[in-house]
């Protein structure tokens, strides 16, 4: 009996310790460049708007709030929002999708929704340097459109 509680123990270990082994899948991603937390700056105030966590959803990038910067209520609701957005909270909403990589530092083909209008873009981003990430929305054709500059958060 004792020997059986042994291995439990040990299985039970190993388990536990494997959970904090980085996950070479994640590691390996093709995506793995755009990864993780970026602040946004509003280009029209110049002021820092939210923490936007970008993520990975069947290889492709994904981006939601995760958090609302200058004194804004992390309960706030989307005011504007229509459809499945309207009324939720803005923190934990999905507002980056879709996008593929296209080159080593650029994705393309996604969609951005921006709860201020309650409107949907297209989207493009661009790694410009390992900290600062443009994100470009746009109808139609990419120049017709307007770029933000994302800084990753450390």
């Amino acid at each position: 009996m004792i020997r059986i509680t042994k291995i439990f123990a040990l299985l039970f270990c190993i388990g536990l310790l494997s959970a904090f082994v980085p996950n070479d899948k994640i590691l390996d991603s093709p995506n793995a460049k755009v990864l993780g937390k970026w602040k946004t700056i509003d280009d029209e105030t110049g002021k820092a708007k939210s923490i936007i966590e970008i993520y990975e959803v069947n290889g492709k990038v994904h981006g939601k709030i995760a958090e609302l910067l200058d004194g804004a209520s992390q309960d706030k609701t989307c005011k504007k929002c229509k459809g499945k957005r309207a009324g939720k909270k803005l923190v934990g909403m999905e507002i980056l999708y879709g996008l593929e990589k296209d080159s080593d530092n650029e994705w393309e083909d996604g969609k951005i929704y921006d709860p201020n209008n309650g409107k949907e873009y297209s989207c493009e981003i661009k790694l410009v340097s390992a900290d600062k990430l443009e994100v470009r929305g746009y109808i139609g054709f990419s120049f017709v459109g307007r770029s933000q500059n994302w800084y990753r958060v450390k």
